[in-house]
């Protein structure tokens, strides 16, 4: 069977969102649609008042000074309207908001631990053939590509890792994100999540892929002098085929 995936890394001259390939990521995709249309609509009104009130009260087309210097209602109207305007627009922030920070049941749990400069991860309470609750560990660091083989120079600049993390689709996923030194940020943005890693606290964030394919991110959070040589790779498979590759990574450790 073959599948095909996206890679979704930063593109030359983006000036769009990413491809959203989780639930969170779509709900802020359509919620910065609707705002960035009636963002235009207010723009639009407000360049047309102001060339109008300009253009039509200039003392060169108007010779007569007017005596309108104050007006409850127009003072009423221009309050309400953009209260009202705030009022339309919480109802699905706080709606998505929240829909973000619903807990559900996992399926499957992924520990994230940053350091400097690079991050760990490990899938824990898996059972084989031969032990029970086994574990799955990564140590991810940045690819350097001086000293890479001419076949292997592909990959993208300061994005690439040594170690990808595989993760399944379809599946209630847990992210329990924390830091071993100083403050980091585990960032993917074709997942909608930012999760601040703390030293010495536990946060925690639910994931659902909804695609397979190769989504890139990197550290959001200033860390030091490398911080920008923390990327982070994540390949989403079908769960069949990755639950195939755990058992069989287990099997062969």
């Amino acid at each position: 069977m073959i599948f095909i995936t996206q890679c979704d890394s930063p593109a030359l001259w983006q000036t769009y969102l990413p491809d959203p390939a989780s639930i969170t990521m779509e709900g802020i995709l359509i919620f910065n649609k609707h705002l960035l249309f009636l963002l235009t609509v207010i723009v639009l009104f407000v360049g047309w008042l102001l060339f109008y009130t300009i253009y039509y009260f200039i003392e060169y087309n108007n010779k007569f000074s007017s005596k309108f210097v104050h007006s409850k209602e127009l003072e009423i109207v221009w309050t309400s309207i953009p209260a009202l305007i705030l009022l339309i627009l919480s109802t699905p922030s706080f709606t998505l908001l929240y829909a973000m920070d619903e807990i559900s049941e996992p399926e499957l749990t992924l520990k994230i631990l940053g350091h400097q400069w690079f991050w760990s991860y490990e899938i824990s309470e898996f059972n084989s053939c031969q032990k029970q609750d086994q574990s799955l560990k990564y140590v991810c660091y940045m690819m350097v590509l001086d000293g890479l083989p001419t076949t292997k120079q592909g990959y993208f600049r300061l994005l690439e890792t040594n170690k990808r993390v595989i993760l399944p689709t379809n599946t209630h996923l847990r992210l329990l994100v924390s830091a071993a030194d100083v403050l980091h940020s585990w960032t993917i943005p074709s997942f909608g999540l930012k999760v601040d890693a703390c030293p010495g606290r536990l946060n925690q964030v639910n994931l659902f892929i909804k695609r397979i394919g190769v989504f890139f991110g990197q550290c959001s959070e200033i860390c030091g002098v490398n911080h920008g040589f923390m990327p982070i790779v994540i390949v989403s498979l079908p769960t069949t085929q990755f639950h195939h590759y755990i058992m069989t990574k287990l099997e062969l450790n």
